[in-house]
């Protein structure tokens, strides 16, 4: 594990790899007790940022970190979750208001069995709830000591920018990190993303650098695409027989020869990618076994030339994103056609 580096301008010292916990639970990986050896694993190897959501696998993963982090390994982990997902058929269990936002953070303190929160992110915008309400419940959370900082994830640049603007207008803290995905297939937030991060000094913490296993070297032309829950789950994703991911399929077939080329596994040149941008902070791996973590450990240590870099974007070039979906939220105005046709 190289050097540690600053979360944004918190202040925080996080390790280049940060251990994602989506896999842990029903929704991944249900042995408790192998899914804590694999925390351990990471922790020991120098990782010390964990990052967790209440959703994930309807509170689940955040009791795993809970028990994992049990015995006096807490004090020593930047531990990050996230509220938003819906919990329960009750239709105010979910979204970024206040009302949930004060409620939530109760509920995922008990499941970590933490009395603080590092960071507290709001998993997706939320149309429906002024950024001023969200802004003001985690400022006094804040105030009162159940989390030290917040941020968003899966922010729209335009969302960044307001939620900045309405801080200063306010007196309310702000976000002070985004959490968006980032890999060598999905490259659109380097169009404005990333520069308006770099503008207000956001820590910057991608999620799926192996593109939800598209970069994990499982897909290549001619076998055959790799069953998995996520593709299960998300099937536009990872469909064949749509265009765009033929167009992906091609792309990481080429990666994973280039990659091959400069004696690297595909895995290893997806994770330098990300973590090779000025912008970003700690990289999120989220393996479901402990051979999956082994594959990703060490890719931090991995340089990548110049020349290697410009032959990446020769196969995908700067700021695209082959579909929609991958970019982890689509707009309201174009997920419901009668926002279209008013």
């Amino acid at each position: 594990m190289t050097s540690y580096r600053t979360l944004g301008r918190t202040g925080m010292n996080v390790s280049p790899l940060c251990l994602g916990t989506m896999m842990f639970g029903r929704w991944g990986n249900p042995d408790h007790d192998d899914s804590i050896r694999i925390i351990h694993r990471a922790l020991d190897a120098g990782i010390n940022f964990l990052d967790t959501a209440d959703v994930y696998s309807g509170g689940e993963s955040e009791e795993i970190v809970g028990k994992a982090l049990a015995g006096g390994r807490r004090e020593h982990v930047i531990l990050a979750t996230k509220f938003h997902g819906r919990m329960g058929e009750d239709p105010n269990q979910r979204g970024n208001s206040r009302r949930w936002i004060t409620q939530e953070v109760e509920n995922s303190l008990r499941r970590l069995r933490t009395d603080w929160i590092d960071l507290y992110q709001a998993h997706r915008p939320d149309e429906d709830t002024d950024v001023d309400e969200t802004l003001g419940a985690l400022s006094d959370l804040q105030r009162q000591g159940k989390i030290r900082a917040f941020g968003s994830s899966t922010f729209p640049a335009h969302a960044i920018v307001e939620a900045q603007w309405v801080a200063q207008r306010r007196g309310r803290e702000r976000f002070v990190t985004e959490q968006p995905p980032y890999s060598l297939l999905v490259r659109g937030i380097e169009s404005d993303v990333l520069p308006v991060a770099q503008q207000y000094g956001l820590g910057v913490i991608p999620w799926s650098p192996l593109a939800g296993g598209w970069l994990s070297g499982r897909y290549r032309k001619g076998q055959e695409a790799p069953g998995s829950t996520r593709a299960a789950r998300i099937p536009g994703r990872y469909d064949l027989s749509l265009p765009e991911n033929q167009e992906k399929l091609d792309a990481a077939d080429a990666l994973a020869a280039l990659a091959e080329e400069h004696g690297l596994t595909l895995i290893q040149l997806a994770i330098a990618f990300v973590l090779n941008h000025p912008a970003v902070s700690s990289a999120i791996i989220g393996p479901r076994t402990m051979d999956q973590l082994e594959s990703q450990l060490g890719a931090d240590e991995v340089v990548l030339s110049d020349e290697l870099l410009d032959r990446i974007d020769e196969i995908v070039p700067p700021g695209r994103n082959f579909a929609t979906a991958d970019a982890g939220w689509t707009p309201p105005a174009l997920a419901d056609p009668a926002l279209r046709r008013r």
